[in-house]
């Protein structure tokens, strides 16, 4: 007799526990697993830390502590103009990714199909799998990531229930533009599917690129979920603070997963992050400019070392293509052999794709400091001969 669940027993460990483990081992820089340094906004922690004193400490609210909720829907019409009732279209969840599973166990029924995009977030595959959903993959291509039209449009039939949606898109850095929105707006209005958006580095935007919430688009607000994450706009991923915005009758499917899975989320960390939502616009903005720094500074090491980075329009993260340095391994093999030789660790880009799909590109995390990046370099460089 089998012990363990089939679906989740397949996958094993994660990639990003196997990389991070072997780069502990060789005493490398992690570059692979996305967390930044330094403890997050002091005021935001320490209104956490207040709360903890002199706050309630028991249950919150299944669905969230109201401050946190009417900060969320305030959030909503502030930078989107899309006005939410805070009372009965935003939840609180113990993390996105939490808030995925709420959306998809809540909504899907077995044998129903769910598009995914690739390369795509590592959790997603399983828990459409463990939710009863049937996985149809559309795959981007690099080095552009171009929407495939044709292929998406076939994806779609009867079937469809779901199409789950990542922009700013982790691991590939992409951010859909407002005319591959609307191509997925006037496809999930012809199938009459629903969107779940994975919006959590809504505020890691660089350049020129502007995030949409589909959401926002004509004949989408009662079709799509809106998730976003208070660990990647505060840079407090150990929190696991995330938020779902949705229309009254989708909600109410997804909070009834969401209470047999956590119920609720720590009140002073509730209270934080309502505190930190409330912060000025400059705040936003120079959150955006500091990682874009970050950004620079690694890609211009990494083509200093024969890599070729792609476009990064978002995220924490940037790709590479490492074919020009000579190694003859597959993607996994070079993200070992960096780690162990120059003790610089990333992610082969393999492990975002449904059936592992062999590439010779990797992801780096650049939500680092400036010394620790300009030391991953010099490893690099120097390992390298540049």
């Amino acid at each position: 007799m089998e012990t363990g669940n089939s679906v989740l027993s397949s996958f094993g460990t994660t990639i990003f526990e196997v990389m991070s483990r072997l780069s502990d081992a060789n005493e490398a820089i992690n570059l692979g697993q996305g967390f930044p340094d330094g403890n997050g906004p002091p005021d935001v922690v320490n209104v956490a830390v207040d709360y903890i004193k002199n706050g309630i400490n028991q249950y919150p609210p299944m669905l969230g502590l109201p401050a946190l909720r009417k900060a969320v829907a305030s959030c909503n019409a502030r930078f989107y103009d899309l006005q939410t009732d805070w009372q009965t279209e935003v939840l609180i969840t113990s993390g996105a990714t939490e808030a995925l599973a709420a959306c998809l166990f809540g909504l899907i029924e077995p044998g129903d199909e769910v598009i995914l995009l690739e390369p795509l977030y590592d959790s997603y595959l399983p828990i459409v799998l463990r939710a009863g959903g049937v996985p149809k993959c559309v795959r981007l291509k690099p080095p552009n990531w171009k929407l495939p039209v044709e292929e998406l449009n076939n994806a779609f039939n009867n079937r469809t229930k779901i199409f789950l949606l990542n922009t700013p898109m982790n691991p590939c850095a992409k951010v859909f533009s407002l005319k591959e929105l609307q191509t997925i707006s006037r496809l999930l209005q012809k199938h009459n599917v629903f969107a779940i958006c994975d919006e959590v580095y809504e505020h890691l935007v660089f350049g020129s690129a502007e995030h949409v919430p589909l959401i926002t688009l004509p004949n989408m607000r009662d079709r799509c979920i809106r998730i976003g994450s208070a660990g990647k706009t505060f840079s407090l991923t150990g929190w696991k603070v995330g938020y779902v915005t949705a229309s009254s009758h989708l909600l109410s499917c997804i909070k009834r997963a969401h209470q047999f899975l956590t119920f609720t989320t720590p009140p002073n960390l509730q209270a934080g992050v309502a505190f930190g939502l409330k912060k000025s616009n400059d705040y936003f903005c120079s959150l955006a400019s500091e990682l874009q720094c970050r950004r620079d500074q690694l890609a211009l090491g990494l083509e200093a070392c024969g890599m070729e980075v792609l476009r990064c329009e978002g995220t924490y993260f940037i790709i590479a293509d490492y074919e020009a340095t000579g190694f003859g391994g597959n993607d996994k093999e070079f993200c070992r052999y960096i780690t162990e030789k120059a003790r610089v660790s990333a992610i082969p880009l393999s492990a975002f794709y449904c059936d592992e799909e062999i590439t010779k590109h990797i992801r780096f995390c650049f939500c680092k400091d400036e010394e620790t990046i300009a030391t991953a370099i010099l490893r690099l460089k120097r390992h390298f001969g540049c």
